[in-house]
């Protein structure tokens, strides 16, 4: 993948983790903030496995994930 496109992937995962800070609604925020961290993650891979970017947010991810699936089931 082109670093120029990399590099959009990790500008829109900044977008994404911000406006998850401005939204109100937690499903929401949830989601939001699930897309940047799935974007971090493309964006650590792509720009050489940068291991401090990719776990942290793909636990993230994880937790989300968790959060938005028991909430469901409430």
């Amino acid at each position: 993948m082109s670093s120029e496109i990399v590099n959009y992937i990790g500008y829109a995962a900044s977008v994404f983790i911000v406006l998850s800070f401005i939204l109100k609604d937690l499903t929401k925020i949830r989601i939001v903030n699930l897309i940047g961290c799935i974007c971090f993650v493309i964006y650590g891979i792509f720009s050489g496995m940068l291991w401090p970017v990719i776990i942290p947010n793909a636990i993230i991810c994880f937790v989300q994930i968790y959060h938005l699936v028991t909430a469901k089931k409430k």
